[in-house]
């Protein structure tokens, strides 16, 4: 009898085949071929489903996305659900820490992202991922800062909308310089980062 294969379980494999292989040399090297070799299947196999290499490449890029997306939002939901009975300060940090670099999964995770983030720049059909993402980001922050105001843990008068642009903007900076300067941009550090800014907002500065 030949063997059943999922379609949807073989394209996910296929898309974590193409994130190990820019993980270890670059998107750049994320061929047909290459990413073939590492799933261990015939390119004829891996266009059997996908198209062609854009394909292959977008649908990667979001489903990177979708796994960077359910992680913060699992954190999401504990924070935010009514009565939780959670330490919302505390949890309003470390909710917010699940964006930055400070292990080495998430340092892989984000320079995987920023390498498609910067292939999106010449390469149109990965700008809408791109786009959603960042709009995600936005509304998760708004959101965040929105309850947080309405339970009293930042003054009345902030303007949600405008620091959530500034926290989504102080994420990506920390982001960028902690996965290319590791080193110089410690976990320790990014959270001292974020803890100063979370208190700034709570002073209302």
């Amino acid at each position: 009898m030949p063997k059943i294969v999922d379609p949807a379980a073989r394209r996910r494999a296929v898309a974590q085949a193409v994130l190990s292989v820019a993980a270890r040399h670059g998107l750049e090297h994320a061929s047909l071929r290459n990413v073939a070799e590492e799933a261990g299947l015939a390119i004829g196999s891996v266009r059997h489903y996908f198209a062609d290499h854009d394909e292959l490449m977008t649908f990667t890029m979001r489903e990177l996305s979708r796994r960077i997306g359910d992680r913060i939002g699992a954190h999401a939901e504990r924070l935010l659900a009514p009565d939780a009975g959670t330490d919302r300060r505390a949890g309003t940090e470390e909710l917010l820490a699940e964006f930055l670099p400070l292990d080495e999964a998430r340092r892989q995770e984000s320079a995987l992202w920023l390498a498609f983030a910067a292939a999106a720049l010449t390469r149109p059909e990965l700008r809408p991922c791109a786009a959603e993402m960042q709009a995600d980001l936005h509304a998760l922050m708004s959101r965040v800062l929105h309850e947080v105001q309405s339970a009293g843990g930042l003054p009345d008068g902030m303007d949600a909308e405008l620091e959530s642009t500034r926290l989504a903007a102080l994420l990506d900076g920390l982001t960028l310089q902690a996965t290319l300067l590791p080193d110089r941009y410690p976990p320790k550090l990014l959270r001292q980062v974020l803890r100063r800014h979370l208190e700034a907002l709570r002073a209302g500065s």
